[in-house]
């Protein structure tokens, strides 16, 4: 700081001063968002978990129970779903989820589904095959998105048109913690065992191949609604962080500079006392 002015020096507190009040406001609109993102999770995994366990029971009703779901097949192209935020601000959620979907989608044909602006901008940025921008928007996709979305997907599979689906997702762990997952979503994997065995006998009408054919695309489409859920969440509790961090950072500054201001200041007043010492001693 030397040969700053007191003036220069002032306007950076001031400066920095603004800056901690947008951080500290962006730190409470996430706080806010946040909540009401862990009560979106909340809800969404027993769906979730209820759809599974009735995929896993009817898929384990029968020994020669097969389905083009969970058939294994030579993989030409793949599809990956790919969730991210729409906005930055955020630390690292966006740069590692993005990180673990590139590394995965290396040395393969790949097609992505973007969910969210980041998303989007990124792949589209390094000229990959985009299925769909509809989705630019996570915070708009709906549920009735996520399972329009999913039915589009499952058709596409069973053309044949994607041999594997994946969806790469950031899970919500806690405020401060939330890691990036890509989960194999087609071919579905762990379910022809089944579930244990419940209390009542379920008969599934017409039948077991048709009633599976039916509900794997739900199944689908929750599972897609849930990872929003879980992004959304993690998002805001990224954002929450960095704001809380750069709020304090901000802080930090502003009293080492005024702690500068006032050395400074002190400088200036014993330079004038000097100089009026030294004016009436002549």
């Amino acid at each position: 700081m030397a040969g700053v002015s007191m003036k220069e020096i002032k306007l950076r507190i001031r400066s920095m001063e603004s800056t901690k009040q947008i951080t500290k406001a962006m730190e409470m609109v996430a706080a806010s968002k946040l909540r009401r993102a862990q009560e979106n999770v909340t809800k969404s995994r027993p769906y979730f978990e209820t759809l599974f366990a009735t995929v896993c029971d009817v898929a384990g009703k029968e020994r020669d129970f097969s389905s083009p779901y969970l058939e294994e097949r030579e993989v030409k192209k793949s599809l990956y779903i790919v969730i991210a935020g729409d906005r930055g601000l955020a630390g690292g959620y966006n740069h590692n989820v993005l990180k673990l979907a590139e590394a995965e989608m290396r040395g393969k044909d790949v097609t992505v589904l973007p969910i969210g602006k980041k998303s989007l901008e990124n792949f589209r940025a390094h000229g990959y095959d985009i299925l769909t921008d509809v989705y630019f928007e996570a915070g708009d996709v709906s549920v009735s998105d996520s399972f329009t979305m999913a039915r589009d997907i499952c058709r596409r599979f069973i053309s044949h048109e994607f041999d594997e689906v994946y969806l790469v997702y950031t899970n919500f762990i806690s405020i401060l913690v939330q890691e990036p997952a890509a989960l194999k979503v087609l071919p579905l994997h762990g379910v022809e065992g089944g579930t244990p065995a419940r209390s009542t006998e379920t008969i599934y009408e017409p039948s077991v191949q048709e009633v599976f054919g039916a509900i794997v695309p739900e199944y689908l489409g929750g599972l897609i609604y849930g990872a929003l859920c879980e992004c959304i969440a993690s998002e805001q509790g990224a954002r929450r962080t960095a704001m809380d961090a750069a709020t304090k950072n901000a802080e930090e500054m502003i009293g080492d500079l005024s702690l500068k201001y006032n050395r400074a200041r002190q400088g200036a007043i014993t330079q004038e006392i000097t100089e009026i010492v030294a004016g009436a001693g002549s």
